[in-house]
C-alpha cells in the first residue's frame, strides 16, 4: 500500500467520523426543539380558560376536566423540561 492510498484513506475515516457526528448533533438539535410540546402545553392552557368560564353546574364533570388537564399540562411541561436537560435548548 502507497503512502498516498494510506493517507486517502485515513482521511476518508477522518471525514466520514465527523459526518457522524454532524449528524448526531444535529438529531440532538431537533430533539431539542419541543415545537410540539410548546403547541400542546399553549393548546391545554387555553382549554382550562375555557373550562374555567364555563358555567358551574355541570355535575362535577368540569372540575374534573380541569383536574386532569392541569395534570396533563404538568406532564407535558416534565416532558419539555426533561429534553431540555438531556438534549439542550
Amino acid at each position: 500500500m502507497t503512502e498516498i492510498t494510506a493517507s486517502r484513506r485515513n482521511l476518508l475515516r477522518l471525514a466520514g467520523g465527523a459526518v457522524a457526528a454532524s449528524a448526531v448533533l444535529s438529531a440532538n438539535e431537533a430533539l431539542a426543539y419541543q415545537g410540539n410540546m410548546e403547541r400542546a402545553l399553549s393548546s391545554l392552557y387555553s382549554s382550562l380558560g375555557s373550562l374555567r368560564e364555563a358555567t358551574s353546574d355541570k355535575g362535577g364533570h368540569k372540575a374534573k376536566a380541569v383536574q386532569l388537564i392541569q395534570q396533563a399540562i404538568g406532564q407535558v411541561q416534565a416532558g419539555i423540561d426533561f429534553a431540555a436537560e438531556r438534549f439542550g435548548d
